[in-house]
């Protein structure tokens, strides 16, 4: 009876490796590989447990193996946006959902939210910041297989009292019970490092800090530099000592070079980098998150809308106006770029529109499927695994009937969707 119950559990085991090892091949009629070289013709990836194996020349089959037909479509590596927040969409009922619904059901509209992302070609995310631990439970249900979604970097804010990462717009009693709950919003050097210490003991994958004011913070208390230096540079210490990078968002350039001189990693928007800024970026290695899909969705807003308060728009028209034209001039200084959209005030699944709107902005092709793959990892610091379909990273594939490299708007209409050799989109 042992004997007979060994063997079934061993034959069980040997059926789920073999289910698991099955290799899948997809026939790529353009593949663009590596974004930043040249596409190449008719290749095929080969695919086991997840993770590309081969990359090889010709339209290739194997014995066993599933094979994807995509020799009509042109093959990339899956999309990454850098700063998403799927928590949450921008829009009337806000303030109302605030009040309303649970942390369970905004949970799960979460992973709704999630996706629509993947599904819309992008397999990764950075998420700069929501509710902390029911992002940092989504981010670890997808890791384990229990929920799909696309591959989450989940930040932990860190921002000072009365600044754009703090409760802003509601009356003082619903403040003052906010406040009872956050153990990261701090104020001085010590502060701001304990804040970080402690975003990162409850699960922080990178600490996002707001350096200067916001567009959607609810007081007037424009866009300018907010956090000193002494707490900038605590922030990045903090979050260094304990292997974590740190994004900053940043509006005005005197913010902007703060915290590039504090060491942060990325600034997200950098609406006015000006000369000083664009050198400061190139000197320390640190990416430029554009944003301008909330810039322009804010304009309009702002005009069309009663949604933002008098205070919000006043500052949407102006920065979301001037995001374009200043991050024409961050393309021309040779500023590293990656990918970024603040979806969640735009709308979750539409995230490609910034694509177009970088292109708009003077970007080329090539330079923005690169900012949203291989300059993205590297960002991320997943370059052995992420943005590039050579073997031995994960099988995050995405497919258009047309080539982005001739039409970026080609982005915009995805036909096939892989994340770690599943199919979401076919």
């Amino acid at each position: 009876m042992k004997t007979s119950f060994m063997a079934a559990a061993i034959a069980s085991a040997l059926l789920s490796f073999g289910a698991l090892a099955q290799t899948t091949i997809i026939h790529a009629g353009e593949l663009l590989a590596v974004p930043g070289k040249k596409p190449l013709k008719q290749q095929s990836i080969f695919i086991t447990d997840g993770k590309i194996t081969a990359v090889k020349s010709g339209y290739v089959t194997e014995d066993g193996a599933k094979v994807v037909d995509l020799k009509s479509q042109f093959v990339m590596p899956g999309l990454m946006d850098m700063h998403v927040h799927i928590q949450g969409e921008r829009g009337p009922h806000n303030l109302k959902d605030e009040l309303k619904m649970s942390d369970e059901l905004m949970q799960m509209r979460s992973q709704m939210y999630a996706m629509r992302t993947l599904k819309a070609g992008f397999t990764t995310i950075r998420d700069v910041g929501n509710s902390g631990q029911e992002l940092y439970a989504l981010r670890d249900a997808i890791n384990y297989g229990w929920v799909d979604g696309p591959r989450i970097v989940a930040a932990g804010g860190v921002g000072i009292t009365g600044g754009h990462a703090d409760i802003s717009g509601v009356k003082p009693e619903l403040m003052a019970l906010h406040d009872e709950h956050r153990k990261t919003v701090c104020d001085g050097p010590y502060d701001c490092r304990r804040a970080t210490r402690h975003a990162i003991k409850y699960g922080a994958d990178l600490i996002k800090i707001t350096s200067t004011g916001g567009v959607l913070t609810d007081r007037a208390t424009g866009v300018g530099q907010q956090m000193e230096m002494d707490e900038l540079r605590n922030v990045v210490l903090a979050a260094e000592r304990m292997g974590r990078k740190v994004a900053s968002h940043a509006h005005q350039e005197d913010g902007i070079i703060a915290a590039l001189e504090a060491g942060v990693h990325s600034i997200e928007h950098g609406s006015y980098a000006g000369p000083k800024a664009h050198k400061l970026f190139k000197e320390k290695g640190a990416y430029l998150v554009p944003t301008l899909l909330a810039g322009d969705t804010v304009v309009e807003m702002a005009k069309n809308t009663n949604i933002l308060s008098p205070a919000q728009a006043e500052k949407a028209i102006r920065v979301g106006t001037d995001m374009k034209g200043n991050f024409a001039k961050a393309v021309k200084a040779n500023v590293k770029i990656a990918f970024g959209t603040d979806s969640g005030v735009s709308i979750h699944g539409t995230n490609a529109k910034e694509a177009v709107l970088m292109h708009e902005g003077g970007m080329s092709e090539m330079a923005i499927l690169k900012s949203a793959t291989v300059n993205a990892a590297d960002l991320l610091s997943m370059s052995d695994t992420l943005g590039t379909i050579e073997a031995g990273k994960h099988a995050d594939i995405v497919a258009y009937d047309g080539s982005p490299l001739s039409d970026i708007k080609e982005l915009l209409d995805v036909d096939f969707v892989m994340k770690g050799g599943k199919i979401f989109v076919e």
